[in-house]
C-alpha cells in the first residue's frame, strides 16, 4: 500500500473509530475494566480504541481519553498511541481524503491559499519541535472544592516530537496586510446542533509569526493519529491545549480582536498575578487562558508503594513549564521540611519534559515525598492549591506517601 493509499485508509476509518467509541463505552471494550482514580467519582472504564492502547475514557461523545500515568514513567516522549485525547465537538469528520484536502488561508491577507498535504510537505521548510500539550483542565479532579468540568486526573498531558511547517511561512506566502491583529483557527470537528458555537481559537498576530508556532503533520516520527487532529494540527509550543487546534483546515488573518465563544466566553481565567480566586467568589476580571505555569511530578513510584528502608532508592520524574527553561527540581523525604536537588536529565527543548532523578535513603517508616521545580526566571510551584471557577492550571507541589519496610 501506497503512503497516499494508507493515509486514506487511515482516514477513512474516522466513521468506524467514532462508532467503536460508543461501542467500547457501552459494551466494556477493555481489557482490564476499570481503573480507580484517587478523589470522589474517580472510577472509569479502561477501553482500546482504533490507533490507541488501553486507555482512561472520560467520555465517549466527543471521545476523551486520559493517559494511564504510568506512560510517563517510560521515557520522555510520550507514544502516539498513549497519546491523551480531548474533544469540544461530537461532530467528528469521518471521510478526510489526503488527495483533496487542503489547508486554507484567508482574510486579511494579500494572497489566500488553498495548500494541499503534498504541496505543505514539499514548498515550505520542515522543522521539528519537542513540546509538552497539556489539557488546561489536567489534574480538576483533584480541586477542592470541586468544580464543573471533566474530571481528570494527571493523565491529561503528553510530550512528542512534532515536525511541521512553521505558521510564519505560510503567512507570509500569503501576506498579512497592514493592520492585522490575531489569527483565528478552525478544524473539522463541527457542532451537533444549531446554537452550539464553532470550536475557533485565536492568537495575537506577534505570536503567530514566532516562527515556533507549527501547523503540523506529523508526531513523533510518525502522521498524526486521527485521534490526535490527523490530517493537520496547530501546535503552541507552551500554551495550553486548547490552542492546539485539530484536523486544522482553515487559517484566517483578523484585523481586530477575535470574540469568538471560545475566546470571548470559555477558556477564562482570573486576571491577576496567582490567576486564581477564593471558593465560590466570581472573579471581578478575567483573560483567555495562554501559558502553561510550572509543574513537576513524581513518576517511578505510586502513591501507597512500600520502599526498601535503609537502603538508597533511585526516584524519578519529570518537570516542565511553559517555556521558561527548568532550572531545579527539589525533592522532601518529609512533607516539605526539608529538600534536596535532584539531578536533571536530558534537555530536549525548554517546551519539553525534563527527567529528573534523586537517590534517597529513608528509615524505616511512612514519608510523604514532596515534589516541586523551579524555572530559571525563578517561577515556583506552589505548596498550597490554588483554586479557580474552571479548574484549570493545577499546580501545586505533588505529594506522594511511601512507605519504608
Amino acid at each position: 500500500m501506497s503512503g497516499i493509499d494508507r493515509r486514506l485508509f487511515v482516514a477513512g476509518a474516522g466513521a468506524a473509530l467514532i462508532g467503536a467509541v460508543g461501542k467500547a463505552a457501552t459494551s466494556g471494550g477493555s481489557t482490564s475494566g476499570t481503573i480507580t482514580l484517587p478523589f470522589a467519582n474517580g472510577t472509569r472504564p479502561l477501553v482500546s480504541l482504533p490507533g490507541k492502547r488501553e486507555m482512561i475514557l472520560l467520555t465517549s461523545r466527543p471521545p476523551q481519553l486520559e493517559t494511564p500515568f504510568s506512560v510517563f514513567n517510560d521515557g520522555l516522549l510520550t507514544p502516539n498511541d498513549a497519546f491523551f485525547v480531548r474533544y469540544h465537538l461530537s461532530g467528528l469528520p469521518t471521510d478526510i481524503d489526503p488527495r483533496r484536502f487542503r489547508l486554507a488561508i484567508g482574510g486579511h491577507v494579500e494572497k489566500p491559499l488553498q495548500i494541499g498535504l503534498e504541496s505543505l510537505r514539499r514548498d515550505f521548510p520542515v522543522s521539528e519541535i519537542v513540546a509538552v500539550n497539556q489539557c488546561s483542565g489536567n489534574s480538576r479532579g483533584f480541586v477542592t472544592p470541586r468544580v464543573a468540568g471533566g474530571q481528570l486526573g494527571n493523565g491529561a498531558m503528553g510530550n512528542a516530537r512534532w515536525q511541521g511547517v512553521a505558521l510564519k511561512h505560510l503567512l507570509a506566502k500569503a501576506g498579512v496586510r497592514a493592520g492585522a491583529a490575531q489569527v483565528t483557527f478552525n478544524g473539522l470537528d463541527n457542532p451537533p446542533a444549531d446554537g452550539i458555537a464553532d470550536f475557533v481559537k485565536a492568537l495575537d498576530i506577534d505570536h503567530a509569526l514566532d516562527g515556533e508556532v507549527m501547523v503540523a503533520f506529523a508526531m513523533n516520527g510518525e502522521e498524526l493519529p486521527f485521534l490526535n487532529g490527523y490530517p493537520l494540527r496547530l501546535v503552541v509550543p507552551g500554551f495550553f491545549g486548547t490552542y492546539w487546534v485539530k484536523h486544522l483546515h482553515e487559517i484566517n488573518v483578523v484585523d481586530a480582536e477575535f470574540d469568538g465563544y471560545w475566546m470571548k466566553t470559555a477558556y477564562r481565567i482570573p486576571d491577576n498575578d496567582c490567576r486564581c480566586a477564593e471558593p465560590g467568589i466570581k472573579p471581578d476580571k478575567t483573560v483567555p487562558i495562554a501559558r502553561f505555569n510550572v509543574r513537576s511530578f513524581l513518576t517511578s513510584h505510586q502513591d501507597g508503594a512500600a520502599i526498601g528502608a535503609g537502603r538508597t532508592t533511585e526516584l524519578r520524574g519529570i518537570a516542565f513549564s511553559g517555556g521558561d527553561p527548568v532550572k531545579r527540581v527539589l525533592v522532601s523525604p518529609d512533607n516539605g521540611q526539608n529538600w534536596q536537588e535532584a539531578k536533571l536529565g536530558e534537555y530536549l527543548g525548554r517546551y519539553s519534559f525534563r527527567e529528573w532523578k534523586l537517590g534517597m535513603t529513608l528509615a524505616k517508616g511512612r514519608h510523604a515525598l514532596r515534589v516541586r521545580a523551579e524555572t530559571q526566571g525563578g517561577e515556583t510551584q506552589p505548596m498550597e492549591p490554588r483554586w479557580q471557577p474552571s479548574g484549570y492550571m493545577r499546580n501545586v507541589v505533588e505529594t506522594i506517601n511511601v512507605e519504608a519496610l
